[in-house]
């Protein structure tokens, strides 16, 4: 996501043209969308992808859809810093490298924290999605413990607890998110 977002902006015309397309393309499409082209089109069109197995091919759709929303926020975290640290670092004499990798790609994920970390919540909610195309998710262990002998809950407890596990994990990012904001920023805050 942070390749396709400096390549966004490059002044070579095939690296930005080329991120561009990906990044709108993926963006302008449902995530079930790119899961299904993984899983079902993209063997279709070369069955030597049929050997790769569907768990990987589910991965790399998420892979592809969150390295586009990244792209973006990134992006937008890099135009939101002065011009004038840019230039004060090339009037130093720190190549174009050292400019992005030193001064403004640590400011700009640091600002950006709150929409990463939102993005990678939705993410792991959406992971859930994968069920679609016939894999196992959390949803998809609940039936299969469910119609075990020795399971002695109902089904509605097993939705409970893995409803509960979204919810633990969705809050501590949250949390984690905040602690990082409140380190960065150099004030103290009320988590």
């Amino acid at each position: 996501g942070v390749g396709l977002a400096l390549g966004r902006r490059s002044k070579l015309p095939a690296i930005k043209y080329g991120c561009t397309l990906f990044i709108e393309l993926v963006r302008g499409s449902p995530f079930v969308a790119v899961l299904f082209m993984m899983q079902l089109m993209i063997p279709l069109i070369n069955p030597a992808f049929t050997q790769i197995p569907g768990t990987i091919r589910a991965l790399v759709a998420v892979i592809i859809f969150s390295a586009a929303y990244l792209a973006e926020n990134v992006r937008g975290g890099l135009q939101a810093l002065p011009p004038g640290q840019t230039e004060a670092a090339r009037a130093l004499g720190l190549s174009a490298w050292q400019v992005t990798l030193l001064i403004t790609l640590p400011q700009a994920l640091r600002a950006v924290i709150p929409a990463l970390v939102g993005q990678f919540i939705a993410l792991f909610k959406d992971t859930s999605l994968v069920a679609i195309v016939g894999l196992t998710d959390l949803t998809g262990f609940v039936g299969v413990m469910t119609v075990q002998a020795e399971f002695i809950g109902t089904r509605a407890e097993g939705l409970f607890f893995i409803t509960l596990i979204y919810f633990v994990f969705s809050y501590v990012m949250a949390y984690v998110s905040r602690l990082l904001e409140a380190s960065g920023s150099g004030k103290t805050r009320r988590l």
